[in-house]
């Protein structure tokens, strides 16, 4: 990009966007635009995301839509939000102050903005829209929309539209057998004929038509009029109504097939709030609103069965929360005055009053809802190579149609025109990509939705792919294997003393500091520090703290400390942080203090060994021995200690150069110091990072638990993705390849061809659906 200008990202809504074929197009069309940086097409959620520098923001979005609707006119396009460099400018199209109410009514997250004046600001970095997805709000839509007449054939049918079709299907059918079956013969019967298949079919000669004017000549409206016309001109009238017939009834299947799966990557994804029970001034009255309209400071009230609509903290209540949506955990969370409280969550009995800390923009539920729906804009290898294939792979068929109608007949005895007209019909008919290019983008769609579902946050179908071929994890030790919280494991008292003595001179030592050690001791002693008679508080820096009590001198530290003090003092064989104390010169005894490991860590390392993961490796900044200790309990491979950041990422280049090139890297860390690192490894994964802003930037996968053990999942999760992707593509090059042998020895009829575009598409949507199915693997 190299301008120095601003990015600005644009996202649009295209309603009526139905087939993923006509969603290829639209991508490639703007792509080619001048001052689009970057573009992508979700055929799920029907958004076209654009990037483009904010000086030429204006006329390049016009020019987009202008191409859209060139190329299908019968998409109604809306405006979702317009982000420059983290800030969101909400457009209602292109009259600037217009107040936009757009309602979705299908399930997906269709904005609801409101922009008052020129242009409401949020501080945001992925903004979404309000979203009404009740019959009770099948309002109005007021958004800036171009909205043409439905040109065209629709993969996706509403039940206006469903009901039309069928109707359409039962005349053309009662025609097509009155032909077949009436004494008619002649003009008669050829006009039934005709009439059925104008009923049956004129919608996709037309749209067929159409896009040859807009020079679009190889799509599947171009493929069926030529087949079906092509049968017609060698006199094969019932074969060519039919035919017809029959892929319009195929079409309706994979509509609803494709409606379903999106219906059920958008159910993973329900966890937008519909609205939040704002507290008045008086304090006790509530009114709802929308969650956008609620700024930070403000009270809401979430009731039982409710779903929390911003992030914040408890200000009074107590209930069990169900934290699935989010986390994948089924175990309710018990949240008091006090805790913490993320948006998605859902209050299963008491009420809460929650004073909110984060705009909805800037909210959990906000910001997961956005990675997983742009996720599509990353596309895996696969899809880019499915892209490229259909792009070549229709013409090179029509093309090899044409050389089996015309030179057979020029170069073989006894072959007729007829016959291999009929054959290359057949051949084009079969030749549709349309299973590959709506099954593989929904199997990768629907990857990331059990990911999601199972508290996985994955960027991009390229990093779930790359994920498949993981052959080296690599760790970091505090707060990703452990829990990052120090504890008093282990009291040892020496010179008669008790270890009640021994923990309240190093309380009272440690009162002042804001060390974590400092804390753990405090919270192992756990009763109020005396503070009669203590004074010389003097913090000595890398060593400990001395501290006087009564007069007499009380240290506490490491063995530095204890040096410089010319004490005496054990040394014990442990892994751990070891604080020595000291009372008048006179060695009282230590207290040793260790991370713990996390309770699934071990269990996420041999997991991750039988995925078929060649090496495990640690990295920490904490001690030799700590370090090792810890490396032995979880059974990890390797061990690299006493590591400051920009060490960790030189030991990780040092591994990256030592596996070989087809092998991926992935690191793992909490995100919060591991930002270098985590940019640096093929795929990176935070810990934890519901509550980090830096994780979910630096990372490309996010766990959203402090579970180990999901990483493993996440490679599961991967794996059933790629072998059901897989599978599809096989499946679908397998039985087309088998009839196109077969169309071309004159064997398969055109209801053969039919069988293996349409119903290898159905049964390809219905088997990508399949990787939905991923609970808690």
């Amino acid at each position: 990009m190299g301008t120095g200008q601003e990015q600005v990202k644009r996202e649009l809504l295209l309603d009526g966007l139905d087939c993923a074929n006509c969603a290829l197009k639209i991508e490639n069309g703007v792509k080619k635009i001048k001052g689009i940086n970057e573009c992508s097409v979700n055929f799920v959620t029907k958004t076209l995301s654009l990037h483009t520098t904010s000086d030429m923001d204006e006329q390049v979005v016009e020019e987009a839509k202008r191409k859209v609707l060139r190329l299908e006119p019968h998409i109604r396009i809306s405006e979702k939000g317009k982000h420059v460099n983290g800030h969101v400018h909400t457009h209602t199209g292109s009259a600037a102050g217009a107040h936009n109410h757009s309602h979705d009514h299908t399930g997906h997250n269709h904005g609801h903005s409101h922009s008052h004046g020129k242009h409401s600001h949020t501080h945001d970095q992925h903004q979404h829209g309000h979203t009404h997805e009740h019959g009770s709000h099948a309002g109005h839509d007021h958004s800036h929309t171009h909205d043409d007449a439905h040109a065209g054939h629709s993969h996706e049918h509403g039940a206006g539209q469903t009901k039309v079709l069928l109707a359409r299907l039962a005349a053309g059918s009662v025609l097509l057998a009155a032909a077949i079956w009436s004494p008619l013969e002649g003009w008669a019967q050829f006009t039934l004929y005709a009439l059925a298949y104008l009923i049956a079919g004129g919608d996709i000669v037309l749209q067929a038509s159409k896009n040859i004017i807009r020079g679009q000549v190889f799509d599947e409206y171009f493929l069926m009029s030529v087949a079906t016309l092509g049968a017609f001109a060698i006199g094969e009238y019932p074969e060519g109504v039919a035919v017809m017939l029959f892929y319009q009834l195929g079409e309706l299947f994979q509509g609803m097939a494709v409606n379903r799966s999106r219906k059920s990557i958008q159910a993973l994804m329900d966890i937008r709030p519909d609205y939040a029970n704002i507290l008045t001034g008086s304090g006790d009255e509530t009114r709802r609103v929308s969650p956008e309209d609620v700024r930070i400071g403000d009270r809401i009230v979430v009731k039982a069965g409710e779903r929390v609509p911003l992030d914040g903290i408890v200000r009074a209540g107590r209930s069990m929360v169900d934290t699935s949506a989010l986390t994948g955990e089924s175990v309710p969370r018990e949240l008091e005055s006090g805790s913490d409280v993320l948006s998605g969550f859902v209050n299963k009995n008491g009420m809460l009053t929650i004073e909110v800390t984060k705009t909805f923009g800037e909210s959990t539920v906000s910001k997961i809802l956005d990675l997983v729906q742009n996720a599509s804009s990353r596309k895996a290898k696969t899809e880019h190579f499915i892209s490229k294939f259909a792009r070549y792979y229709t013409p090179v068929v029509v093309i090899l149609a044409a050389v089996i109608a015309f030179v057979p007949p020029l170069i073989l005895s006894g072959a007729t025109f007829a016959d291999w007209i009929y054959r290359a019909l057949v051949f084009l008919v079969i030749s549709c990509p349309c299973a590959l290019v709506v099954s593989i983008p929904l199997g990768f769609f629907g990857g990331i939705g059990a990911a999601s579902r199972n508290g996985i946050l994955v960027k991009g179908s390229n990093y779930l792919e790359a994920l498949n071929d993981v052959k080296v994890v690599v760790f970091d030790k505090t707060g990703t294997l452990t829990k990052g919280v120090f504890k008093v494991t282990a009291i040892h008292p020496e010179g008669g003393r008790t270890e009640e003595e021994l923990m309240e001179l190093a309380a009272i030592a440690e009162a002042n500091s804001n060390h974590p050690i400092a804390e753990s001791i405090r919270a192992a002693w756990a009763k109020a520090i005396p503070t009669q008679g203590v004074e010389g508080y003097d913090e000595v820096a890398g060593h400990g703290i001395k501290v006087s009590v009564d007069g007499r001198e009380v240290l506490a530290g490491n063995a530095k400390l204890m040096k410089q003090a010319g004490i005496s003092y054990t040394t014990p064989e442990t892994a751990g942080t070891i604080v020595h104390v000291a009372e008048a010169g006179t060695y009282v005894g230590h207290l040793i203090i260790a991370d713990e490991v996390k309770d699934d860590a071990a269990a996420a390392i041999q997991a991750l060994k039988k995925l078929g993961i060649r090496k495990t490796v640690m990295l920490t900044g904490d001690a030799k021995a700590v370090g090792e200790a810890v490396g032995r309990e979880l059974g990890v491979d390797e061990v690299y200690a006493e590591l400051l950041p920009q060490d960790k990422v030189e030991r990780l280049e040092q591994l990256e150069a030592a596996k070989s090139p087809k092998e991926k890297m992935v690191f793992v860390g909490d995100g919060i110091n591991d930002t270098p690192v985590l940019a640096r490894a093929d795929v990176g994964v935070a810990m934890g990072g519901l509550g980090s802003d830096a994780a979910i930037e630096a990372a490309d996968v996010v766990i959203m638990t402090d579970e180990p053990s999901k990483l493993a999942s996440a490679i599961r999760i991967a794996k059933r993705t790629r072998m059901i992707v897989w599978q599809n593509i096989a499946f679908a090059l397998g039985v087309k390849a088998i009839f196109l042998l077969l169309g071309v020895f004159g064997i398969a009829t055109m209801w053969e061809a039919v069988f293996s575009d349409v119903g290898v598409t159905v049964l390809a949507v219905l088997n990508a659906m399949r990787v939905l199915r991923v609970k808690n693997i």
